[in-house]
């Protein structure tokens, strides 16, 4: 089937690999303009742009899907079917209804659980045993659209974000060429999602990655991995934002009882206290500093008794 791929981050790459070693012809990829991106904030391709200019396949990165000239572009690659993996931003409806076989979307999310932008960061968030990966057919709806094939996944007690991501992303890759296999050999057949357990996914953003440490310790453990690395969990140590990797929750013992927000650190360790039992801190960022672990950083600052983060 000759296809068009539409997507821009990292987490699209091990999908439009797949399809350019499949049987499946791309016609052409659709992605973002190139943003600007590091300390020089020079413009720089995104991530789908680079594996599709290495292959030789046609890139089309309007502002815009619907600016004058787009759909002409997109209806001349001649594709019978588009494939998407975190494109982002929202298709046309006028551009829904040119492939023959639709606009198929690899969501990484058992849909219709967590429909929007970021399943896998609300998955991690809300402690989720199993979570998964969708294909299904765009339609005007926020990820309403009826589903084509499915895979799940174990979300793991140190799951990040970025690593259950890693992994959907690869597994998911063979799923959506396997769907467009069923789709051109017409074995396929679209199911409608349920009516009963909707959630919605919205992206996280960096104030919502602040820790409350009145929170449980099986709540802040969550957020935290939840929003590592993006938009990264962080906290206040003497008024500048100190920036937190995943923390341990330390198990219930005795003479271990600390404040929310209470620090207690020696020699090997840096507990803090939250609305149930410690954490033990990981690797933190002081402000203007780089990673570190947390043990380097107390010996650096060299908390007082009862003082805290906030």
């Amino acid at each position: 089937m000759k296809v068009l791929f539409a997507g821009t981050p990292e987490v699209a790459v091990p999908s439009l690999e797949a399809l350019l070693a499949s049987d499946h012809e791309v016609v052409g990829v659709l992605t973002r303009p190139d943003a600007r991106a590091g300390r020089g904030r020079r413009s720089r391709p995104s991530p789908v742009r680079e594996v599709a200019e290495a292959a030789g396949v046609p890139v089309l990165a309007p502002e815009r899907l619907g600016a004058p000239g787009v759909s002409e572009e997109i209806a001349a690659l001649g594709a019978q079917g588009c494939a998407v993996v975190a494109y982002g931003a929202l298709v046309p409806p006028a551009l829904l209804v040119l492939p023959p076989h639709g606009w198929v979307n690899l969501h990484f999310s058992l849909l219709p659980a967590w429909r929007g932008a970021a399943p896998v960061q609300h998955a991690v968030l809300a402690g989720d045993d199993v979570t998964g990966a969708v294909t299904f057919l765009l339609e005007e709806g926020l990820d309403t659209g009826p589903v084509l094939g499915r895979l799940t996944e174990t979300v793991r007690a140190d799951d990040t974000s970025g690593a259950l991501l890693g992994r959907l992303a690869n597994a998911g890759a063979g799923l959506l060429v396997a769907t467009f296999d069923g789709l051109e050999a017409g074995t396929l057949v679209a199911q409608p999602q349920p009516s009963e357990g909707v959630s919605l996914a919205p992206k996280l953003e960096v104030d919502d990655a602040r820790v409350d440490w009145a929170r449980p310790a099986f709540a802040v453990d969550r957020l935290v991995r939840a929003t590592t690395p993006a938009p990264g969990a962080w906290t206040t140590w003497r008024g500048e934002r100190l920036k937190l990797q995943p923390v341990e929750v330390v198990p219930a013992t005795q003479d271990l009882a600390l404040a929310p927000g209470e620090i207690r650190a020696d020699k090997r360790e840096v507990l803090v206290g939250t609305g149930s039992g410690p954490v033990r801190l990981g690797v933190v960022q002081p402000h203007g500093k780089k990673p570190m672990p947390a043990a380097d950083w107390a010996r650096g600052v060299r908390p007082e008794e009862g003082e805290s983060v906030v």
